[in-house]
């Protein structure tokens, strides 16, 4: 399937999935994903020519903001769903230390709050991806967190471009539905769109 935003062939990228692909041959892909409070880090290693994209979400509606996340359930879980691209990734000939990131998502979708010791299920996303990152020394080039809307991503293997656009309220809706099911599972386990923008 051709990607009709780029003309690239496109790959889809569903909650929990990982997708990465290595573009020494010159043909790109366009990696989509549909974000609510799932968060999507966009790792490339720019010499390699290889490029990952993952989609999560932390499996806890809150966690205190003083517990250091490796200490925690969700946190285990995140490293996890990283080291698990990552590898896919050095597979492919990319370096660990070559790496950069570009990171989205983590929006207030999902209807959890909590008292203002805690962080709710979007914020514990946010806050992942920057500590882990930040600890593996992976510099983040760009980033969109946050906000009360659903994204669509579309991140282009082969120049490591990301368009974002916001979607509209009643298409967020529908996200949340698909992350609540999401959510549960994982912790069983112990308005009018804009136009798209350019990281």
């Amino acid at each position: 399937m051709r990607s009709p935003f780029s003309g690239l062939p496109q790959v889809e990228v569903q909650p929990g999935d990982r997708y990465a692909t290595s573009t020494t041959t010159g043909t790109g892909v366009d990696i989509k994903t549909l974000l609510g409070s799932c968060v999507a880090a966009c790792l490339y290693d720019p010499e390699a020519k290889v490029a990952g994209l993952n989609h999560f979400l932390l499996a806890a509606p809150r966690y205190s903001k003083s517990l250091p996340f490796v200490e925690t359930e969700a946190g285990r879980y995140g490293i996890h769903a990283m080291e698990l691209l990552i590898n896919d990734m050095v597979k492919l000939g990319a370096i660990r230390s070559r790496l950069r990131a570009k990171v989205f998502g983590g929006a207030s979708v999902l209807g959890f709050t909590g008292e203002s010791k805690f962080l709710c299920v979007n914020e514990v996303n946010q806050r992942f991806i920057r500590d882990y990152l930040a600890t593996e020394r992976i510099p983040i080039t760009s980033e969109d967190l946050g906000g009360n809307l659903g994204r669509v991503i579309h991140f282009h293997s082969d120049n490591f471009r990301v368009f974002r656009r916001f979607i509209q309220k009643t298409e967020t809706e529908k996200i949340e539905k698909v992350e609540e099911v999401y959510w549960e599972k994982a912790v069983k386990r112990p308005e009018e769109p804009s136009v798209a923008v350019l990281f």
